[in-house]
């Protein structure tokens, strides 16, 4: 059982160090209205906030939700944009709130913080897979192969950006992001993002995604220690992760803790 003194710690820093203008890095451009972050990525955007708080009543958010709709959609290129709420949000009923505005909850995940330290194990592979990281190879093997990634993360999601999308923020993120595979004879079978958050303590997991039939095999783990070892290399102190009930486990296996859950809102034009 978690002590729920080092769950609170964990939210603390992830409240203090990760919400805000940390999730809106590697937008294309972004701007602010109160206590709102408003990311512009290619086709959509991002809202990000530390505490809604400060606004007072639920009537001056309700104020802001549909000034922010107003002001997506006055902007042709969005096509949708991403409200991204928590578990431990002010007020209450945010939901319903979003809700009346056109926003559209998907489906809750749990948000997982911990020790950097404690996902770095060494994970035994079965015979012919192989991890590595690729957005450093040279080209044209670069693209190739996050191009057969983001299609693979695509099939099994449902939903993702493209592969042009994805080289695209590697490239204005400047290596703060990396991205890794693991391979079996040469095809990418699991694949993820390692996000280091500039002025923070923080990496985060991203994207982690592996083809059905090659799932139970330690794959995902052993993904999850190369990026540890990786950004523990790179100075990180904390992991935090967005996961689905499929990847909780393993993630909690490892020493990750559950502070929050997390629910993204859509407005989609």
């Amino acid at each position: 059982m978690t002590d729920t003194t080092d769950q609170d710690a964990l939210l603390a820093v992830y409240d203090a160090q990760l919400r805000g203008i940390a999730e809106v890095e590697g937008s294309v451009s972004w701007d602010r209205s109160g206590p709102l972050w408003r990311g512009l990525f290619s086709d959509g955007a991002f809202v990000s906030y530390e505490s809604l708080e400060t606004l007072g009543s639920v009537e001056a958010v309700d104020s802001l939700i549909g000034e922010t709709v107003a002001h997506f959609q006055a902007l042709p290129q969005v096509q949708e944009f991403e409200w991204k709420t928590r578990g431990h949000d002010w007020p209450p009923d945010l939901d319903r709130l979003l809700r009346a505005h056109g926003l559209e909850p998907e489906e809750v995940e749990t948000v997982m913080v911990g020790e950097v330290a404690r996902l770095a194990v060494d994970v035994d592979l079965p015979d012919g897979l192989a991890v590595r990281r690729v957005d450093d190879l040279p080209e044209p093997e670069r693209e190739r192969v996050i191009r057969e990634a983001t299609q693979m993360q695509y099939d099994v999601f449902g939903s993702g950006p493209s592969g042009d999308q994805v080289l695209a923020r590697l490239d204005r993120m400047g290596g703060a992001e990396t991205f890794w595979v693991a391979e079996a004879d040469g095809r990418v079978v699991s694949a993820g993002r390692l996000n280091r958050v500039a002025g923070t303590e923080f990496a985060g997991l991203w994207g982690g995604a592996t083809l059905p039939e090659w799932r139970g095999k330690g794959i995902y783990r052993a993904l999850t220690a190369a990026r540890a070892r990786f950004a523990m290399s790179e100075g990180v102190r904390y992991i935090h992760s967005d996961c689905s009930a499929m990847s909780r486990p393993i993630l909690e296996r490892s020493g990750l803790v559950a502070v929050t859950t997390t629910t993204p809102h859509l407005w989609k034009r």
